[in-house]
């Protein structure tokens, strides 16, 4: 149980590095090959902030264990509203502007939507995940198309322009051969304490892996009180919600089509679009010139994410195999 523990602590501490890496890299690259700044923003951190989702749930079914994957998808979409907006809206009161309920949060709703479709019959095939893969390519062609024709200016916090390409790209590599290693020590460690403890894989996705793959995320929400733009946190989890539910879940099936728990659709899901739609009432009302995330709102989120991870525990602990003496 030590070495699984000590294996999933790694994991998660290398898969953290090197994903900061591989996108500093990668954006670096991109400024080199002459990609705008608003496009560096919307499409390569997009794909970075989800890359540690991406590569875990990839590495899991792959693996044959897709139960983590699927539980890490909607697990990390429920972190990032109930645990890391509810934190930071205790520490500072949120902002929200206006302009992201109007764009942004319909783009997660419609995304939110068509996972749930497509989970409905508790099988992903491989048309299903082409459409959510295609539904994502749209969706980053709208904000960029949007953002364009509003003159919008993205700053790139993990661009290094003094970079040179050949160093740029040894991060690309770098990170992305940490990012494989570390998603295969998780996997392996996550997996081997399910077994160990009876847990089911889902749970096991749904709690460790998940808020595990969510702390680059965290780590971006504080980073953004701590520059004094806490507004910049509510958009980041609608986009990271956003490739969680199409990019991360899309590119499993690609990889072959797999079953769902049930417990996704009766359990899991609602809690996600609960949460989903909470974000947006909280967003929304009172109807007024300048909306907040306030402190009381945070804590509803948060108590809403320990009640959720609490029911999880509890269940595995019920159904937790009893052994005779």
């Amino acid at each position: 149980m030590l070495m699984s523990i000590a294996a999933v602590v790694t994991g998660l501490a290398v898969l953290a590095w090197s994903a900061e890496h591989f996108v500093e890299g990668a954006a670096a690259v991109a400024h080199k090959l002459g990609v705008s700044h608003l496009i560096i923003g919307i499409t390569v951190i997009g794909f970075g902030t989800s890359a540690p989702e991406i590569m875990v749930s990839v590495i899991a079914v792959m693996g044959g264990i897709p139960d983590i994957a699927i539980g890490n998808a909607l697990g990390s979409n429920v972190a990032n509203i109930g645990l890391i907006l509810g934190v930071t809206a205790l520490l500072v009161p949120v902002p929200v502007a206006a302009g992201l309920m109007r764009a942004e949060y319909p783009l997660l709703a419609v995304a939110t939507l068509v996972l749930v479709a497509c989970l409905y019959d508790l099988r992903l095939s491989w048309l299903e995940g082409v459409i959510l893969v295609g539904l994502l390519i749209a969706t980053m062609a709208l904000m960029i198309n949007m953002h364009r024709r509003a003159g919008d200016t993205v700053e790139v916090r993990v661009l290094d322009e003094s970079l040179s390409m050949r160093a740029a790209w040894g991060w690309v590599l770098v990170g992305l051969l940490a990012l494989v290693g570390s998603s295969r020590l998780l996997v392996w460690g996550a997996s081997s304490i399910a077994l160990e403890l009876g847990i089911s894989e889902l749970v096991i996705g749904l709690t460790i892996v998940a808020v595990g793959t969510s702390l680059p995320e965290l780590a971006a929400s504080l980073a953004s009180l701590k520059k004094s733009v806490p507004d910049m946190a509510v958009g980041n989890i609608i986009g990271s919600n956003l490739f969680n539910s199409l990019a991360v879940v899309g590119i499993l099936p690609l990889l072959g089509g797999f079953a769902v728990d049930a417990d996704v659709l009766t359990r899991d899901l609602p809690v996600m679009v609960a949460l989903t739609l909470a974000l947006f009432l909280m967003s929304s009302l009172p109807r007024a010139s300048n909306v907040y995330l306030t402190r009381i709102k945070g804590l509803a989120l948060l108590l809403a994410f320990v009640v959720y991870q609490g029911y999880l525990y509890y269940d595995a602990a019920v159904h937790m195999p009893r052994t005779v003496s």
